[in-house]
């Protein structure tokens, strides 16, 4: 065995213990690079012969040749190794059953929504929707609670960093009761001629459309504790007509309390309050006579009759048209109607709760 093929021989076997790539680089570093045997081969035929230069050149771009054919077959082995370990960690076993799909379902507030949506709707009631993102004069100033009233403090508690028109910022609603006076302004507009024709009636006959309405939907103030939170969700309530009595308000919520909760034994206590949209005012409490919330005054509603001031901001006469309006908390209702005694369990997206309402 000469020189050149004793070389090819142990770059091989250098490739072959080279266990990585960078291994390998340095290997092909000591026979290929700018120092490496070949290269030094190379310089010292500087002081041989023509003839022998031709054939020492060829004898050793032969060897070099063998030597870049190790290497190459060397790096694509290490290649098809680590590709290997890498299929061997990601490898799926066919036989294995497959991933079950767990049929989703409704949240237990959503489920209560579509449920008063369903009352009220057989009641006549319309169901509105609107913007989250409210000015303060439909939020307050058209509900007869104007800057700087008391009774906002509870209230205006998240803004966001755009003005409105009259240059107080847009807030996040504190109620769904800026549904109401939206509501109804486009109400008017829509049956303006049969407003109008109520109006110029002098004789009594000629009645203009009521407004009959439900605005369910998310609400933002600071607050969070095992009954609240700063995001809840609301139902207000709008029955607005010539002849709309408290009376008619009692028998509303009476039977829709008690379709609900799916119970004759219930009694409603209409408790005297102060709400700046309506005058007479009146919380409303439930108590039932049977189960474990038996004998206990619990308060779901404010209510009340409209006040005349929110009446003209409908763009109405509130020497003709009348009505009440109420306000619920729908998840206060989810959690007497299912036992919870958390308000705060609803919103943590915790499935081994939830999924027991499917």
């Amino acid at each position: 065995m000469n020189e050149l093929d004793s070389l090819v021989d142990t770059a091989r076997a250098a490739f072959a213990e080279a266990k990585a790539p960078a291994e390998l680089e340095n290997a092909k570093a000591l026979f290929l690079g700018k120092a490496g045997r070949i290269t030094e081969l190379m310089k010292g035929m500087a002081a041989l012969s023509v003839d022998e230069k031709k054939s020492r050149g060829a004898a050793i771009n032969v060897a070099k040749q063998a030597i870049e054919a190790a290497l190459t077959a060397r790096r694509q082995q290490l290649a098809d190794d680590e590709l290997a370990v890498q299929l061997r960690a990601e490898a799926l076993d066919v036989s294995l059953p497959g991933r079950r799909r767990v049929g989703g379902g409704l949240h237990p507030v959503s489920r209560t929504l579509e449920r008063i949506e369903a009352i009220f709707s057989s009641m006549g009631f319309d169901v509105a929707d609107g913007p989250e993102v409210e000015s303060d004069w439909h939020s307050f100033t058209s509900l007869n609670n104007p800057p700087n009233h008391p009774a906002r403090s509870m209230q205006d508690t998240f803004y966001v960093d755009i003005d409105g028109e009259d240059g107080i910022p847009y807030n996040l609603r504190p109620h769904t009761s800026p549904m109401q006076v939206r509501y109804a302004n486009q109400h008017v507009k829509k049956y303006a001629a049969q407003f109008e024709a109520a109006a110029a009636d002098t004789t009594g006959t000629v009645k203009a459309p009521e407004i009959r309405v439900i605005a369910p939907g998310r609400t933002y103030r600071v607050d969070s504790d095992a009954t609240h939170s700063p995001m809840f969700h609301q139902c207000e309530g709008l029955w607005l007509g010539e002849n709309v009595s408290f009376k008619d308000l009692k028998v509303v919520f009476t039977d829709f309390c008690r379709t609900f909760f799916e119970s004759d034994d219930l009694v409603l206590r209409f408790r005297p309050s102060f709400f700046p949209f309506t005058e007479p005012s009146a919380e409303i409490d439930i108590q039932f006579q049977s189960g474990p919330l038996a004998g206990r005054w619990l308060e779901v509603a404010g209510s009340g009759q409209v006040h005349p001031n929110v009446v003209r901001n409908m763009g109405l006469d509130p020497e003709r048209y009348i009505g009440f309006a109420f306000g619920m908390g729908p998840d206060r209702l989810t959690m007497l109607r299912y036992g919870v005694n958390d308000l705060r369990l609803f919103f943590d997206g915790d499935l081994r709760f939830l999924s027991q309402f499917q």
